[in-house]
């Protein structure tokens, strides 16, 4: 077996070091441009597939990889219509030169300041009863709904969230998409809940956060332009009635401690690998 590998390993030369690590990193960045839309999702669901047939084949379940394979066939057939709105992006990417921009994560100063943003906004809001929707983006890319909208890529501040929600003007109506610390677009439409068992009180902006969530990991602050009730929409459940404390909190949960357990995690782990823990 060690001869076998060092022969494997004699006829590997440089150039085939650098193919397999510009296909590596183009299927990198094929992740990252799909993990952004949910087209990750129909991905998720055609390993699944294939993952079947493998089985399949190798139990001698004739019939089941038959049906599997003239499946795959039909499926093939139709990606390219199923993910036209994906490749169309992607070329576009290209064109533009942002195939290989890396999007960057907030530090805990910038998400402070972020939040007392939107705790600013959200209180004035609150108390002159101007209707707001706000998205927060997460883990699940909103490149489709950003494209709904108008874009602004300007950093978020208090003026800017309050001056888009004036109401009677041309931004107002719609979500903003926040991603980081910038807002990527205003005007943004939204996907209503299809939930029947909802308050009957509760009117469309309401139901595009609930539905927003539903669809994406997403935070949805909602201000009520009837009563100035503030509101935040998560996994599909709509938390009514909070303080601006509250939405501070909750935001910085959700968008700031995920990653920080992360990297404290990793950073346990290779102090381990490399006895960081031995006295």
């Amino acid at each position: 077996m060690v001869v076998q590998m060092q022969g494997l390993l004699s006829t590997i030369s440089v150039l085939d070091i650098i193919d397999i690590a510009v296909v590596a990193y183009f299927l990198y960045r094929l992740y990252l441009m799909l993990k952004n839309t949910r087209a990750a999702t129909l991905v998720k669901g055609l390993l699944v597939l294939v993952l079947i047939m493998v089985i399949c084949r190798w139990l001698n379940l004739h019939v089941i990889s038959w049906l599997l394979e003239k499946s795959m066939t039909v499926i093939m057939v139709a990606l390219p219509v199923v993910f036209q709105p994906e490749l169309r992006r992607a070329l576009e990417q290209i064109g533009r030169g942002k195939l290989f921009h890396k999007r960057s994560e907030l530090d805990e100063q910038e998400l402070e300041v972020m939040l007392d943003s939107v705790a600013h906004a959200t209180k004035v809001m609150s108390r002159d009863k101007v209707g707001a929707l706000m998205v927060f983006e997460r883990a699940t890319g909103l490149v489709e709904r950003i494209e709904t909208g108008v874009p602004i890529d300007g950093l978020i501040s208090s003026g800017l969230i309050q001056n888009i929600f004036v109401k009677d003007t041309p931004l107002h109506d719609g979500a903003v998409v926040i991603r980081g610390n910038r807002i990527v677009a205003a005007c943004c439409l939204l996907p209503l809940t299809e939930n029947r068992n909802l308050s009957q009180e509760l009117g469309t902006r309401h139901r595009a956060a609930i539905g927003m969530s539903e669809q994406s990991d997403a935070m949805v602050l909602v201000v009520s332009e009837e009563t100035g009730a503030i509101s935040i929409a998560r996994n599909g459940e709509l938390m009514r009635y909070l303080t601006v404390n509250d939405v501070k909190e909750i935001l910085r949960r959700a968008i700031f401690q995920p990653h920080a357990a992360m990297k404290v995690s990793l950073a346990d782990r290779l102090k381990g690998l490399w006895g960081g823990d031995k006295k």
